[in-house]
């Protein structure tokens, strides 16, 4: 975060009556010790000695900062105009008019839990440590445009998604009709969710070998190539906040806000201009928050130029996703031949 941006938010975090001063510690002081907190994964002892304020207060001043930036994430995380086709889509061959549709991806991640006795059990992800199941969507600007948090880390990602979307409180942005979010195989292929084919290839050093639909391959290789959107905004997000690596010992309430409020204020730089080509020359934007075999992307050998003349792409009223999903293939794949 920028001197400029910090300022800023200070400022409309004081205006707004979000954050007042005490008589002993200014906005400014509230703010920086959260962001120290968070931004340095420090503990509380460290908050301490840096600030020269007991525990106690270093605890108030965070939960008080925590909560208001909490509550500005119905400000800060929304979703875009899904009316509009982003210039990441409509001005990259590969991927228009084939995904003209797409507002964004969707995928879950794991943040750090810090829970003890009988509870931890239902806390442990995959790799067994404790974790959070975050589901997040994000749009190609690598902002935040939807977080569910407080699942916990054994929570397998349809489920948490199922239930963003059924429960009307949780307040999912659905896209309008012939619209959607592109997601990855552990998720269903239906509804406004785009998923590739399963059991199919796309890495590059695949691409000459014998066997497989081609077809499949290709359309797999350009729907990773955007989806991958929400993994380098996953990768940003934990980088700048190395509390989601290594959370503390707070109340479970707390633990469950602080994805998002993180969140906000990662939305909140990405609306500055020099804090995002901070981003751009740490090199933050071109790495993944996580590397698999379904997150593995390259250079697309089968871009070609569609032209403006190309047929629309957008999802007819009442199709299947799966007929849906042969058709963008079958396109991609004439383009390609063409």
């Amino acid at each position: 975060m920028t001197r400029d941006c910090f300022v800023r938010l200070s400022s409309i975090m004081e205006q707004t009556g979000r954050l007042t001063p005490s008589r002993a510690v200014s906005v400014e002081e509230q703010l920086m010790i959260f962001l120290f907190v968070v931004g340095h994964g420090a503990s509380n002892r460290d908050a301490q000695e840096t600030w020269q304020r007991s525990g106690s207060k270093i605890s108030k001043y965070f939960g008080i900062v925590l909560e208001a930036i909490f509550n500005m994430s119905g400000e800060y995380i929304r979703p875009p105009d899904m009316n509009n086709v982003h210039h990441t889509i409509r001005y990259n061959n590969r991927f228009f008019p084939y995904f003209q549709g797409c507002v964004g991806a969707i995928d879950g991640t794991h943040v750090s839990a810090c829970v003890g006795g009988a509870r931890a059990d239902k806390f442990r992800g995959r790799k067994g440590d404790t974790t959070w199941n975050v589901l997040a969507a994000c749009d190609f600007d690598l902002k935040f445009t939807y977080m569910l948090s407080g699942w916990e880390g054994s929570a397998h990602d349809a489920r948490v998604l199922e239930h963003a979307i059924s429960e009307p409180q949780n307040g999912f942005p659905f896209p309008p009709p012939g619209k959607y979010y592109l997601v990855d195989s552990g998720y269903a292929n239906r509804g406004c969710f785009l998923a590739p084919y399963r059991g199919t290839n796309y890495h590059l050093r695949d691409r000459r070998r014998l066997g497989g639909d081609r077809k499949k391959e290709q359309f797999n290789y350009r729907h990773a190539s955007l989806r991958n959107a929400i993994e380098r905004t996953f990768g940003i997000w934990k980088r700048r906040f190395p509390i989601l690596r290594s959370m503390h010992q707070f109340p479970l309430d707390k633990q469950a806000m602080i994805p998002v409020a993180c969140a906000v204020l990662h939305n909140f730089i990405r609306m500055d201009p020099a804090s995002v080509a901070q981003d751009h020359v740490s090199g933050d934007e071109d790495d993944d928050d996580a590397s698999s075999e379904d997150d593995s992307v390259d250079a697309d050998p089968d871009g070609v130029d569609v032209g403006e003349s190309s047929s629309h792409l957008n999802i007819p009223q009442d199709m299947d996703m799966g007929v849906f999903r042969d058709y963008v293939t079958n396109c991609i794949h004439e383009g390609s031949s063409g």
